[in-house]
């Protein structure tokens, strides 16, 4: 099919090569509260009996890594959508219970519903976009990305996300962030690097995925966060049908569906788990499937999943290069959500 580069040029193209000022700037912004101490404290302490991670859309699947680190360290640690908080995890907003609420907005119709159900029942940290925002003022602390106005798809403000989630880790589990700063430092320049051919990483994949109908993503840990965020994005921006799931979940049931029309975008992920993905790659190729691996090592495993949505955002510019639309234009969303 014949692609128009400069069709994918829309405000989703601008926002994407705006990701590494954002980057920067989160990452400078990065400073601690008393009142985000006095959380972490209480956490340490047993105030808190678990942590609830909510969120909507990106702002959801962007919480696996904080999720594997909470838990990692032993620290009772659950992950639910927003929407299935405020309808069916009501009995989780106890006063043990520290909410950390994602909300690119702060002001989306189910984080409402939330804060107006809470009534400062359970402690809310949450991570914003938007410093006015309800979230944002009726949360006792409150970490902000400084990504800017973002136009329709999550991107820059996802990856901003991912960065500050890594640093409130290393707070809440009451270790030193020096580490993880340093790391988080080198983003914006290999995500410079990598968009700065953009535009013929696109068309190349265009071609690459001709006659290709229907694209999965599958990966492990914190490639979770990449695989729920592609998925998701690549039908925003391109309206393109896609699937994200761990690697393993893939072996239940989808692997009976690989033919020559399907992608499976494999992500390599950690060491713990990297041999199985790249097996099931194997796999999936002896069963006639079209198969693609995304590897960040050797960069530092705290930005791995801000690395890994890179090769995806570039597919969907791809995908709607050759569908013949501009990438990231919306026909029915909306920025924020305001209905349940």
């Amino acid at each position: 099919m014949a692609t128009d580069p400069t069709i994918i040029k829309g405000s989703y193209y601008q926002d994407l090569l705006d990701q590494p000022r954002a980057l920067e700037a989160t990452v400078a912004g990065l400073r601690s509260a008393p009142e985000l101490e006095t959380l972490a404290a209480g956490l340490g302490r047993g105030v808190f009996s678990r942590v609830v991670l909510t969120g909507m859309g990106s702002s959801y699947h962007g919480l696996h890594p904080l999720h594997l680190h909470l838990a990692g360290r032993g620290i009772a640690s659950t992950m639910m959508e927003t929407s299935e908080l405020i309808h069916y995890g009501r009995a989780l907003l106890t006063p043990d219970t520290l909410v950390v609420a994602v909300s690119q907005s702060g002001g989306s119709a189910e984080t409402l519903h939330l804060l107006d159900l809470n009534r400062d029942q359970a402690a809310i940290l949450a991570v914003t976009n938007t410093a006015g925002s309800p979230l944002a003022q009726r949360s006792r602390a409150c970490v902000l990305t400084q990504a800017g106005p973002e136009h329709s798809v999550s991107c820059k403000t996802y990856v901003s996300a991912l960065a500050a989630m890594a640093w409130l880790g290393d707070i809440l589990c009451r270790e030193d962030t020096g580490a993880t700063l340093a790391d988080l430092a080198c983003a914006p320049a290999l995500v410079k690097a990598f968009l700065a051919d953009l535009d013929d990483r696109a068309m190349a994949l265009a071609g690459e995925l001709d006659g290709i109908r229907s694209l999965f993503l599958v990966g492990r840990g914190p490639s979770l966060a990449t695989v729920g965020t592609g998925a998701l994005i690549t039908k925003e921006a391109a309206h393109f049908h896609a699937e994200g799931m761990s690697s393993a979940a893939f072996r239940y049931g989808p692997l009976e569906m690989v033919h020559e029309a399907m992608h499976v975008m494999v992500f390599a992920g950690g060491a713990a788990t990297s041999a199985l993905n790249l097996r099931l790659m194997d796999e999936i190729r002896g069963h006639g499937g079209h198969t693609s691996l995304v590897d960040t090592d050797p960069a530092p495993a705290r930005i791995r999943p801000i690395l890994e949505i890179l090769p995806v955002e570039a597919v969907t510019l791809a995908l709607a290069a050759r569908a013949g639309m501009e990438a990231g234009a919306f026909r029915w969303a909306t920025k924020i959500t305001t209905v349940e």
